[in-house]
């Protein structure tokens, strides 16, 4: 079975729906069978990274929010995060275009370590407060995750995967793919959204009934 997730760094939704997915895995008798192949999606492609604000602020200024409710909607999704043991720091956020680490994941699904890079960035941009727009951060992030210090420099000063990238992103429209997380199982079904692990669940079963 192949489950394709197009999801953003960015996206705290993202990051629940990926721990979903592997409390999912973790009681699934034929988890070693499973393909996970994570897809680019950009929540804004057209964001500016600025390390000298936070996403408090980000957030009151592109959707016009007070500043009481951007921080009702931090915490609410703050503490949805904690039921699958993820501690959000929203006050260390750093407002960072994705555009780099999403190449950086197309060179790590090459090296056959997407996942572990998945989980690396999500870590720093939700938890250590790191700037994945940054270049060097990138490649801190790589290096950890073993991937090659050469191919590391050259995807990452150069355009290498951006078309890979804006590929995933133009499949997900043509697909009608408008929010993230979006699960699709085997190329027939799809889920939309962090729904959990029953949701994920009875997609799998459902494919395994049908042989």
């Amino acid at each position: 079975m192949t489950i394709e997730i197009w999801s953003d760094i960015a996206c705290p939704f993202c990051y629940i729906g990926k721990r979903q997915l592997e409390a999912t895995l973790a009681s699934y008798p034929d988890k070693d069978k499973v393909t996970i192949i994570w897809k680019s999606f950009q929540l804004d492609p057209t964001l500016v990274s600025d390390a000298s604000t936070n996403l408090l602020a980000s957030l009151m200024d592109k959707k016009g929010w007070t500043k009481e409710q951007a921080e009702e909607a931090m915490g609410h999704v703050t503490r949805m995060a904690t039921d699958f043991d993820l501690q959000y720091d929203f006050e260390k956020v750093v407002v960072a275009n994705t555009l780099d680490a999403h190449r950086l994941l197309h060179l790590a699904k090459k090296e056959g370590k997407q996942s572990e890079v998945k989980e690396l960035l999500m870590q720093a941009y939700f938890m250590q407060g790191k700037n994945i727009a940054d270049k060097p951060t990138l490649i801190e992030i790589g290096k950890e995750a073993g991937l090659p210090d050469i191919q590391l420099d050259i995807v990452l000063y150069t355009d290498q995967f951006r078309d890979e990238v804006i590929y995933d992103i133009q499949k997900a429209r043509k697909l009608g793919i408008s929010g993230v997380p979006f699960f699709v199982f085997d190329q027939k079904y799809g889920i939309s959204g962090a729904q959990g692990v029953d949701a994920i669940l009875e997609v799998m079963e459902k494919i395994d009934s049908e042989g």
